[in-house]
């Protein structure tokens, strides 16, 4: 190497003495090479100091790992979901979704009162609803006597600083029990954007300050975009279930809502589990369409999904922890086989460092009072 490359090469050293045969093969036949964070130059037989760069110095303690530390997680990045039923004093545990309820409106208010003075500000409501209420074309959705658009109301006037989600899909009100209506055994994606406008606006006019469309039909994000502008909506976002894969980490949901297809599946709308690529098309089209956030749905599976999406789009990008993976790490802890908090602050970091700027996640109120705790 000449005199003047080497001023120039940051970190530069001259090493002397041998170089072992395992480290010397790596830099025989060049005079300039990055190794462990530095540029070294040498020539012959000069000796290479492989230990000037040491990571665990950043490591050392506590101050120095949080001053360091590439992912930072707040509860201010989660929403809460929560399932509500009508009656009152109603208060029943899904069985296989420990520690999470169904409520009626004052346990409701309750719940959502508690969370708030513990940092969780936003919370995405989910209806159990009555099987007599339910019919083929899911009309429920935006009726008038709907209970779930009255607790949308009373939670906005009881609490104006909160941030309430809801959900847009038929699977609650369908009697099919699918996410768009049914004619011979196929679900019907145009006449079904009707019901999904609808619904949107309905949520609206209720109080609703995210709309998030579950369903994944194709076109329903423009859809619903242009219903929610026409009715005075401009302000509402939406937050679109972008990238759903057809899981098997979805049950304790479909428990806690009943509300599971009554035949078939749900494959020939939401995603294939082995496709990546295909959720930049969908990405591209609920961008295009004037989605506020993208979603990836489930988000332990699918962490490059995420990650993958976060790198495309300048829009924040949303990850739901599903009741699956949710369930799954309460059964181990419940076992004894994983210490349950940190178990659930590592998967939460994990979504968040993968890139997702939002987390649905049934941990939220667990993981507020985590942070409340250790701040003490």
């Amino acid at each position: 190497m000449k005199n003047a490359q080497a001023k120039n090469a940051p970190y530069h050293r001259m090493l002397k003495g041998p170089i072992s045969n395992k480290v010397g093969s790596m830099f025989q036949t060049k005079y300039r090479s990055e190794f462990m964070g530095c540029v070294y130059t040498f020539a012959g037989k000069d000796r290479i100091d492989i230990m000037l760069r040491r990571p665990r110095r950043n490591r050392k303690n506590e101050v120095v790992r949080s001053q360091v530390r590439e992912t930072n997680l707040s509860v201010d990045n989660l929403i809460y979901p929560l399932f509500v039923v009508d009656g009152q004093n109603h208060k029943s545990e899904v069985k296989s979704l420990p520690g999470q309820f169904r409520l009626s409106l004052d346990h409701l208010l309750n719940e959502v009162e508690s969370c708030l003075k513990l940092g969780v500000k936003c919370f995405d409501l989910f209806p159990a609803v009555e099987e007599s209420l339910k019919n083929h074309l899911g009309t429920f959705s935006y009726s008038k006597e709907n209970f779930y658009l009255k607790y949308i109301t009373e939670v906005k006037k009881r609490f104006p600083e909160a941030l309430i989600m809801t959900d847009v899909a038929m699977d609650p009100y369908s009697s099919d029990g699918h996410d768009g209506i049914v004619r011979d055994g196929k679900i019907v994606n145009d006449e079904t954007l009707e019901v999904l406008g609808r619904m949107a606006v309905a949520q609206a006019k209720a109080g609703a300050d995210i709309i998030g469309p579950s369903d994944m039909m194709d076109g329903r994000v423009e859809f619903i975009r242009n219903e929610l502008d026409e009715a005075g909506f401009s302000n509402v976002s939406i937050m679109s279930y972008t990238a759903k894969y057809a899981s098997a980490f979805y049950g304790p949901f479909r428990d806690a809502l009943d509300s599971a297809p009554k035949f078939g599946d749900k494959k020939t709308y939401q995603m294939d589990p082995a496709n990546k690529r295909e959720a930049l098309i969908e990405a591209e089209l609920d961008y295009l369409e004037g989605a506020d956030y993208l979603m990836v749905k489930p988000a332990l599976c699918y962490l490059d999904v995420i990650h993958m999406l976060k790198e495309e789009y300048a829009v924040p990008i949303a990850a739901y922890n599903v009741s699956g993976e949710y369930a799954m790490l309460k059964a181990a802890a419940q076992n004894g086989w994983l210490d349950y908090d940190r178990a659930m602050s590592e998967m939460l970091l994990s979504i968040k460092r993968a890139g997702a700027d939002v987390i649905l996640t049934y941990a939220a109120k667990e993981y507020a009072m985590l942070c409340a705790k250790i701040a003490q």
